[in-house]
């Protein structure tokens, strides 16, 4: 099916299943490098020139229309209920992204259940504005890693939880580090963020962003303005919200200097850890980080509308312990030791438990199949850390949650009866949670739970990405390039990517 792309290539006709890819992003890469070298350089009406001709490229309208068709939201509509399912679609919407003219609807607003029991609002624009923001994050990506803080982690290519647990560690494991941590987290974040600041400081078509910034939402059929935030559920939103905190670590160093210079700052042990709006600074002394930190991190912040969170930020000693991305960090006899932490073992399991509630009259396979993504997932999440212990502890509470829905099928069955009905004795191992299932051919198989316990713990052990790796910088090509090909986000060994997965990640391959 072919769509006549007119002005956008010269009159001739697109078809959506004939666009070549590999030339896309090969185009879209070279740009965006040539915007990242101008950020370094400072020329910032190079930059703006850049980005323009990026938004205007066919080829990166293409890959913004790729994206929001083949992620995971790609059939949730916006407002106006339409989704780009077909290439004549997909060929349409290419066109379509235009900046004369361009006006975007509302979000539609709902609401997703936190894990301290209240709700998170979340915005989800229309298709043709999803695609509009991803076109334009694409030219604004390279300016954003290039200017970010070498200790931010959070929605940043090539970055992960991971990474920011690993620096943690380092920062905190040795006998002489920083033995008190300011434990911060911003009070809703995503919806605070002054508007005139953005405008202000994020270098991009600031009509286009104040648009975005201005379209409100609507909420059981009223429409709402919108006076402050970047509405979470937007594809540009979380760079968005990076770039605002961007600086935090600068600005610490304005106040006691460089670690490796300054006295000062070698003094204080002062360390940055930052993941998305949730961060930990590290110091000597609570009395240090309470007088003089805080107030310099709350006036960073106020100038950008936002606040700490007073229920959540405190200071803490390393023996007492806290939490950090699902994480434990605390030193026993002066060991520092990473375990799940309890409230994120707690809502694992509601999560279990809620899937199992739901699968009352499910046969067992099904129910497996259910489960064992979301075992396998947590209990990899996990698997860097001190989690053994834990792991025994979250298999033994799924199996009294699959006991008990197994005696519910079968309340006038023996405790015999179900135990042989639906556990088994595999490998040497009694009360595995299995069945044997035929598929159309005949063959049968045995299909069982995962275990946490059977992941293994610290192999291999992970690599923590360098601060100052940049995508977008061809000098880091060949890190990045060993990196992709040796290890996946979760550090396990793998098989290098074919040629065309390299250039998706930005990668030259020869």
């Amino acid at each position: 099916m072919t769509t006549k792309v007119g002005a956008v290539s010269g009159g001739a006709d697109v078809n959506w299943q004939q666009i070549d890819w590999q030339k896309a992003h090969c185009t879209v890469r070279r740009l965006q490098v040539r915007i990242a070298e101008a950020t370094r350089q400072g020329r910032w009406n190079k930059v703006k020139a850049l980005q323009w001709l990026l938004t205007h490229s066919f080829y990166a309208k293409a890959l913004a229309v790729r994206r929001v068709t083949e992620n995971r939201g790609k059939r949730t509509p916006g407002v106006d209920g339409v989704v780009w399912s077909t290439p004549k679609d997909k060929a349409k919407a290419i066109l379509s992204l235009r900046r004369r003219g361009y006006r975007p609807l509302p979000l539609s607003r709902t609401y997703v259940p936190k894990a301290n029991g209240k709700k998170r609002p979340l915005g989800i624009p229309t298709k043709k504005d999803r695609a509009m923001q991803a076109l334009y994050l694409l030219a604004l990506e390279p300016v954003a890693e290039t200017l970010a803080d070498k200790n931010s982690y959070g929605f940043r290519k090539e970055r992960s939880t991971w990474d920011a647990k690993e620096q943690g560690f380092n920062v905190l494991s040795q006998k002489t580090a920083a033995t008190w941590i300011l434990d911060a987290d911003i009070s809703g974040c995503f919806d605070n963020i002054n508007h005139q600041w953005l405008l202000d400081n994020i270098p991009m078509d600031k009509v286009i962003l104040s648009k975005w910034l201005k379209s409100g939402y609507v909420l059981k059929g009223k429409l709402f303005p919108t006076e402050a935030g970047t509405p979470q559920g937007g594809i540009i939103s979380p760079t968005l919200a990076n770039m605002t905190l961007d600086g935090l670590e600068r600005m610490l160093e304005e106040h006691v200097g460089k670690k490796h210079t300054s006295r000062k700052a070698r003094k204080h042990k002062l360390n940055l850890v930052r993941y998305a709006d949730d961060f930990i600074i590290t110091g000597t002394s609570k009395e240090f980080l309470e007088n003089a930190v805080r107030p310099w991190v709350e006036e960073f912040l106020a100038e950008r509308g936002l606040s700490l969170s007073a229920e959540k930020t405190r200071v803490v000693h390393i023996d007492d312990g806290f939490d950090f991305l699902g994480w434990n960090f605390r030193k026993y006899n002066g060991k520092l030791l990473i375990k799940p932490s309890g409230k994120n073992v707690k809502t694992f399991l509601q999560k279990v438990r809620q899937v199992i509630k739901k699968a009352k009259m499910a046969k067992q396979e099904h129910l497996i199949a259910k489960l064992n993504p979301v075992i396998r997932g947590w209990a990899n999440y996990h698997k860097q850390v001190v989690a053994k212990e834990t792991f025994h502890k979250v298999d033994h509470e799924i199996w009294k949650a699959l006991w008990h829905w197994a005696n519910r099928r079968h309340p006038n069955k023996s405790a015999g009866w179900i135990r042989s009905r639906y556990f088994r004795n595999l490998h040497g191992r009694n009360w595995e949670f299995a069945v044997t299932v035929e598929n159309g051919k005949g063959v049968k198989a045995v299909v069982k739970l995962v275990k946490a316990y059977d992941t293994p713990v610290r192999k291999p052990p992970y690599v923590k990405i360098r601060g100052a790796a940049n995508p977008f910088n061809p000098h880091w090509e060949t890190y990045f390039m060993k990196r992709v090909g040796t290890m996946n986000p979760a550090g396990k060994n793998r098989r290098p990517l074919p040629l065309g997965k390299f250039r998706m990640a930005g990668i030259r391959h020869d």
